[in-house]
């Protein structure tokens, strides 16, 4: 059964809570247009794979649903993507729903957020109930360029020293260098804490991989965590317009004169370092990623640097 990781009962959200009110330059009706076209792109690349499921087969496999959290009061479904600004999105989520003694979302520690069971998610919800739910509440995930995510995914998980990082160099890192250096030292394969950027692309790209393990959600492609084919969002908000996206999500569900979505001050210089990184990698190896990741890469509009 579904428990809540915390609910403090007293709790009420003051008139914008946490951060200060953000003004997009842009007017409402411009970012409307800008979803539409989005929108379209998605059900025109969408019509032309062959792959989809449909709801019924998802709703019978539930835990495809499994990365969509459900706010029931604000009737809100969040689709969330990692490494594409969900930990802000489920602090935010967790002030609005009442599930942290803070109205300051950035106050939240991060690994709160992450815990397990401090939402509820759309497959722990009967069939019938998912269905009432995807016709009745809003809808919305955010993307971003498929390498910069997956290299914002290695370089935090793998290069840099965060609660997390001790996991995934066991759980993956030993085994990526076992598999794919040659010569490996002691150190490393006990470790697996020095995994180059290359050798993680060819974990990626390896069909073993691909065919007996299910990728881990940081680097599985947006497409499989979202299923946009399968499910119409109301709002597909991109990281590079993040701001803009956030404050359409929250105007769209009337909740822009409670909460502002919070503003990191550590922007991130991932989009920066793509060319440095992909150039590591031969051009056969970066198409094989980039198709990995060709559905990610068509329905959202991007391009693989590198590659024409």
């Amino acid at each position: 059964m579904y428990q809540s990781w915390s609910i403090p009962l007293h709790y009420s959200l003051p008139q914008n809570a946490g951060t200060d009110k953000y003004v997009p330059e842009k007017s409402l009706e411009v970012l409307e247009k800008e979803q539409a076209e989005r929108k379209k792109l998605a059900r025109e690349v969408c019509k032309l794979s062959q792959n989809n499921p449909n709801l019924n087969s998802v709703i019978e496999d539930r835990e495809l649903l499994d990365h969509i959290i459900v706010d029931e009061e604000h009737r809100l479904l969040y689709c969330y993507v990692p490494k594409v600004a969900c930990t802000n999105w489920k602090r935010l989520l967790m002030v609005l729903m009442g599930k942290a003694n803070t109205t300051n979302p950035l106050s939240i520690v991060a690994d709160d957020s992450h815990r397990m069971h401090v939402f509820r998610r759309l497959n722990n919800y009967t069939g019938e109930e998912i269905r009432y739910r995807l016709d009745h509440f809003m809808k919305f995930m955010f993307i971003r360029h498929p390498f910069e995510r997956l290299l914002s995914a290695f370089r935090n998980k793998f290069s840099q020293n965060f609660s997390s990082s001790d996991y995934f160099r066991s759980r993956y890192g030993r085994h990526i260098i076992k598999q794919y250096r040659a010569n490996a030292s002691e150190e490393s394969l006990v470790r697996g804490h020095d995994v180059t950027f290359r050798e993680f692309v060819q974990y990626i790209i390896d069909p073993r991989t691909v065919a007996r393990v299910a990728f881990n959600e940081h680097w599985r492609p947006m497409v499989d965590l979202c299923l946009p084919c399968t499910i119409q969002y109301n709002v597909i908000g991109k990281y590079e317009t993040l701001m803009d996206d956030a404050w359409l999500v929250l105007e769209k569900a009337q909740l822009s004169r409670l909460v502002s979505f919070p503003r990191s001050d550590r922007p991130s210089n991932t989009n920066s370092l793509i060319e440095e990184y992909t150039s590591q990698l031969s051009r056969e190896e970066l198409l094989h990623l980039y198709h990995v990741y060709e559905m990610d890469f068509r329905l959202f509009d991007y391009h693989s640097p590198g590659l024409n």
